[in-house]
């Protein structure tokens, strides 16, 4: 399915962004946002790839798992591009951007469940 195939290339692509701010981290002084940023972004660039697994084996229902990933993405990429842009150029992606970021991915976490209990299998 070319949602699952698109959602995949993001999960690689997070997973790139966060390795380099691991290491962009570790390198920087006072950078403990760009290591949040990773964190958060490896996490879930993982997510997507085990949810996506999930539903290609119908162990989740179709949409809301779909729903449930392209949170992750969203959310995640909210979170860290607000504290990656905080730290590099001083201001924020827009007021509220890292929180609202934040809530999607619990959000997403909770349409995980909600998938799982209405899976058909």
């Amino acid at each position: 399915m070319v949602a699952h195939r698109l959602l995949i290339g993001l999960a690689g692509l997070m997973g790139a962004a966060g390795v380099a701010l691991a290491a962009a981290s570790a390198h920087g002084a006072d950078a403990s946002r760009l290591a949040t940023a990773s964190t958060m972004l490896l996490f879930h660039a993982t997510a997507i790839l085990a949810t996506t697994a999930l539903l290609t084996r119908g162990l989740l229902h179709g949409g809301i798992g779909l729903v449930a990933a392209c949170g992750f993405v969203i959310g995640a990429a909210l979170f860290a591009g607000d504290l990656t842009l905080r730290h590099y150029a001083g201001h924020a992606l827009f007021p509220m951007a890292a929180p609202t970021g934040g809530t999607v991915m619990i959000l997403g976490w909770l349409a995980v469940t909600l998938a799982a209990v209405l899976a058909r299998k």
